[in-house]
């Protein structure tokens, strides 16, 4: 099939799709100049853009055609910029080049590159990362290095990372048209087909971003999201993260005018009626109601077992930290049963309730819960408000902090941060997990300024006195000792 659009100087019809399913659009451009000057950068931008099969201008004089230049792109591992440009000709030397040819040589030179590049890294999705930094130095890199974790635990592959420094957000781009352009070059060269930006992008910036770019384009919290989603295994998971998605979703709907209305019945609804974004708003408003009763239910649930635990004088040890800090693990060897833990982040989703005995004491219930991040999406904390109600009726609280990480004095922080402005107070008792990863003088100077007690949850070293100084704190805070302790 041959398909032919025909423009002007005000308007350009290239369609969005392409016809065939390849890395080129399978379309060639062919335009027309009326003074000498060949191909222009803007051009050539257009090209690159649309990733059009090839350009080519066609110089007219006096109403006759007499030179033509053309440009196609090459493959992201060739030495040129972008694209091959070959110099003017008359148009009649053209006539015997085989453009078809040359294209076909390119589709096979990109799939050979792509076929090397899912050996070396797999079938992940490659990504390039954008960070800004605004003015906070090494924090802006500690995020940037934060995103690529994300990615990395959502099945992504970093191939190109970027901090941009700007001052103030780019309203429209957020962090320049021409930077864009750049991130755009560095994505063709990687072959990667996903932008994800550091913080949170507003709808018309996505947008915009997509639309230049015409890659998908995420933003930290979308990510999140993601990689929330991929981890929900329960029912009680899954309906929370649908709530977040939707909730996150519902503002950024964006309609598109009378071609997306239908025809109402009845006062009031006559003429265009009820547009199909109003619609999907009205549904979508629906489902977030009938997903927060879900959990509003889930939640009445957990309060009657926590009852039942506080009747029988359970203490409760509720797990907390940081994301991948080793909660998962640590609450598993105190109570020496359960899922061993994975070293991605959120891979713990659902408030795992585990019984132990602690020494001096007796039983006790290990509850272990979802891990927190700086700038922790509202959406989240909301929506697993009923999980994290796990924390707020618990007796003592665990603080596992990951000692072996650079920035784990900031981690700690985000985590007491965000338990004080969730209104969860309770004795806490902190421990420096993964000690035998950490370096011996981060160590020391991490126990003389925070005053916690190193263990290694992997390898069952400082196991015992966590277990007893719990039970201090636990008799400390009204509980008696068994008599079988």
């Amino acid at each position: 099939m041959l398909r032919v659009a025909v423009g002007d100087a005000r308007e350009l019809p290239i369609p969005e799709r392409p016809l065939v399913a390849t890395r080129l659009a399978g379309y060639h451009l062919l335009h027309t100049h009326l003074a000498p000057g060949g191909l222009s950068r803007p051009d050539l931008s257009v090209m690159f853009l649309n990733r059009l099969d090839a350009i080519a201008v066609l110089t007219v004089e006096e109403g006759r055609p007499r030179a033509a230049q053309l440009a196609h792109l090459v493959p992201p591992s060739a030495a040129e910029e972008d694209w091959r440009v070959y110099p003017e000709r008359p148009y009649t030397a053209w006539l015997g080049f085989d453009l078809g040819a040359e294209v076909r040589a390119l589709e096979e030179e990109f799939g050979r590159q792509a076929r090397l590049r899912e050996l070396a890294d797999g079938s992940g999705e490659r990504v390039v990362l954008v960070g800004l930094d605004r003015g906070e130095g090494p924090e802006a890199e500690a995020l940037l290095d934060e995103l690529a974790e994300l990615a990395r635990s959502a099945g992504g592959v970093v191939v190109h990372r970027e901090l941009v420094y700007r001052p103030s957000p780019d309203p429209r781009y957020l962090v320049g048209r021409g930077k864009l352009d750049e991130l755009l070059s560095a994505a063709y060269h990687n072959d990667a087909g996903t932008l994800i930006f550091g913080l949170e992008l507003t709808p018309a910036q996505a947008r915009e971003i997509e639309r230049v770019t015409q890659l998908k384009v995420l933003d930290r919290t979308q990510l999140i999201l993601d990689l929330f989603a991929q981890h929900a295994r329960t029912p009680e998971a899954k309906a929370q993260v649908e709530l977040a998605q939707l909730r996150y979703l519902l503002p950024r709907l964006v309609g598109r005018g009378q071609a997306m209305s239908r025809l109402g019945g009845g006062i009031g609804t006559r003429g265009p009626g009820e547009t199909k974004l109003e619609v999907d708003r009205r549904r979508l408003s629906a489902r977030i109601q009938e997903l927060s009763r879900e959990i509003g239910r889930i939640a009445r649930r957990r309060r009657e077992a926590r009852k039942q635990r506080k009747r029988r004088g359970v203490p409760v040890v509720a797990v907390v930290g940081y994301t991948n800090a080793g909660k998962t693990t640590l609450a598993r060897a105190l109570a020496k049963k359960g899922a061993a833990g994975e070293d991605k982040l959120f891979a713990t989703l659902k408030p795992l309730a585990r019984r132990g005995f602690l020494p001096g004491l007796g039983e006790a219930v290990f509850t272990d819960t979802v891990g927190f991040i700086r700038n922790m999406p509202e959406e989240l904390v909301t929506a697993f408000r009923a999980t994290l109600e796990e924390v707020a009726d618990a007796d003592l609280l665990l603080h596992v902090l990951d000692v072996s990480e650079a920035g784990y004095l900031e981690r700690k922080q985000v985590v007491e941060d965000l338990l004080a402005e969730l209104g969860f107070q309770a004795p806490t008792v902190l421990v420096l997990n993964k000690a035998d990863r950490a370096d011996p003088y981060d160590l020391e100077l991490a126990r003389e300024r925070l005053g916690g007690l190193p263990v290694s949850a992997v390898r069952g070293e400082g196991l015992g006195e966590l277990k007893r100084r719990l039970a201090e704190a636990l008799i400390r805070a009204g509980f008696q000792p068994a008599a079988w302790a």
